[in-house]
């Protein structure tokens, strides 16, 4: 059964609500890797594939992520599914930059120093962290030993209820990899070094440039 239209999110239920990239997105990374057959059958699995012939424009439910990405994973190997979803987030990435970060906001932050420019960065993500997250929780933590920046989701949807030896969570990677290597510093990579798939407490990511 396909699920339903995605509605606009109202302020009483927009935390279990994430925006439309997560979903239309992910499309265009299964198409590139492995043509339009497997996008519509793993959107089949999922419920989704009215998303496919009406690509949503709205919020959508936090729970049509979880789905998909439980579907990729069970019917694409591992490593596949890890090149899917960083494809996925520079996909969200390139949106993000060319539609929702204003562009003098850019150009200051691409001169400003890594560090600085960094903390201003996740002030803005953490601002709208309902629109990727959920009704999970984002955080951030500075100059611990692992990497000068730590961006941390609790319970978000990509690995809820998943249980896997690697970390799952390339969508988010891939996203913050893109917007920190345009706007903190060229060559900035984003590793996930803790999953909740994996038993983790939550999902943790590495930032370092």
């Amino acid at each position: 059964m396909n699920a339903p239209a995605p509605h606009a999110a109202s302020a009483h239920d927009i935390a279990g609500r994430i925006g439309p990239n997560s979903i239309t997105r992910m499309a265009e990374a299964i198409d590139a890797a492995c043509g339009r057959a497997t996008t519509e059958r793993i959107f089949a699995a999922a419920g989704l594939s009215a998303c496919l012939s009406t690509p949503p424009t709205e919020m959508v439910d936090e729970a049509w992520v979880t789905r998909l990405h439980a579907a990729l994973r069970h019917e694409l190997p591992a490593e596949l599914c890890a090149r899917i979803g960083r494809d996925a987030g520079r996909r969200t990435g390139d949106y993000l930059l060319a539609v929702r970060i204003p562009k003098p906001a850019q150009a200051i932050l691409r001169v400003t120093p890594a560090p600085l420019a960094a903390r201003i960065l996740v002030a803005a993500i953490g601002k709208h962290a309902w629109t990727f997250a959920g009704s999970g929780a984002f955080s951030v933590r500075f100059g611990a030993a692992e990497a000068p920046l730590l961006l941390t989701i609790a319970h978000g949807p990509i690995c809820r209820d998943a249980h896997s030896a690697t970390a799952v969570c390339d969508f988010y990677a891939g996203t913050f990899a893109r917007i920190f290597g345009e706007l903190v510093r060229r060559g900035t990579t984003v590793e996930e070094i803790r999953c909740e798939a994996k038993g983790d407490p939550e999902c943790v990511f590495a930032v370092r440039w």
